[in-house]
């Protein structure tokens, strides 16, 4: 994952829908998990991969939305292969119940659930004492992921897709102080470092399992209004906009599934492991100053190695 390595480029793009990237797709013995189904993007990419023939499970922490999630993909389909998982990512209990229930291999891992947190709330904590959106959007999936390693390897060319952000441009992982037990806490730093460890772990997992066959890829979906920022004023967004050098440009859900599927289920990425993905293409290195690309921090294989170490000590 570095500058030397071509970049992936795609017929699809920026407008582009789940649906447009997995037309013509046949997905009918391939089975998902589609973490935060229940709506937004992830609800979207759950459908397009049903759409596509696959059995899809919705994994969410309110199995009456996820029901009423799956009523709708199931309607809207024609693929009653759809079924609900309640998994709590800010808890460790509750993601070891989703593992120990799992049965059978699995083809494509969608890690889309996150937390967003406004400058109006209250700094969060998870029962642990960990910081709620470092411990939601990347310890709890490493958790779930690694769970799942052996389902992964049962099958050939497992993909995981890590949804990140170019909210990832804000802040590295400080390893000194992840949990900011020392310093003063700041909502969008926090959530900054929780969508770079989600490429970091795209660039380690990578590493790690790709005698076994598993690629492991990030992106950034587009800016999309759903329930993420549902804690977060516009003022606020505004805020982590201009920090992260990033312009609104809101897209509709299923647009922002687009690079999610084109990860998890297209022919076109068939091979393609530990990289960062926006607008269906490959990301190009950040130039400062400029609004899209990958931070070089985030695509560091010595942090990557060491943020693999601290998930597995922390959650040990």
């Amino acid at each position: 994952m570095t500058a030397s390595i071509s970049l992936r480029h795609t017929p699809f793009h920026s407008e582009s829908t789940a649906a447009d990237v997995l037309a013509g797709v046949d997905l009918t013995s391939r089975r998902a998990i589609v973490t935060g189904a229940a709506s937004g993007i992830g609800l979207e990419t759950a459908r397009a991969l049903a759409a596509a023939g696959a059995e899809v499970t919705l994994a969410v922490r309110d199995p009456d939305t996820g029901e009423a999630a799956r009523a709708g993909i199931v309607e809207s389909t024609g693929n009653d292969r759809v079924l609900v998982g309640e998994v709590d990512l800010a808890d460790p209990v509750s993601i070891a119940r989703f593992v120990r229930l799992w049965d059978g291999p699995l083809h494509m891992l969608v890690n889309n659930a996150g937390v967003m947190a406004g400058t109006a709330q209250p700094e969060l904590r998870t029962r642990m004492g960990w910081e709620l959106q470092f411990a939601t959007n990347h310890l709890g999936h490493f958790a779930l992921t690694t769970g799942l390693h052996w389902a992964l390897t049962a099958v050939d060319g497992a993909r995981v897709v890590s949804v990140s952000s170019d909210a990832h441009r804000r802040a590295p992982v400080d390893f000194d102080d992840i949990h900011f037990e020392r310093r003063e806490y700041e909502p969008w730093a926090a959530y900054g470092q929780s969508k770079t460890a989600n490429v970091l772990f795209a660039v380690d997992g990578s590493r790690r399992w790709a005698d076994g066959g598993i690629t492991v890829n990030a992106l950034h979906p587009g800016g999309i209004q759903t329930n993420l920022q549902r804690h977060v004023s516009e003022d606020d967004m505004e805020r982590a906009r201009r920090a992260a050098g990033t312009k609104a440009n809101w897209r509709t859900p299923e647009q922002g599934a687009a690079t999610s599927v084109l990860l998890a289920a297209s022919p076109l990425v068939d091979g393609v492991a530990g990289r960062y993905f926006e607008d269906c293409a490959e990301a190009a290195p950040n130039v400062p100053g400029t609004r899209t690309g990958v931070a070089a921090y985030a695509l560091d294989p010595e942090a990557a190695a060491r943020l693999w170490e601290v998930s597995v000590t922390t959650l040990r």
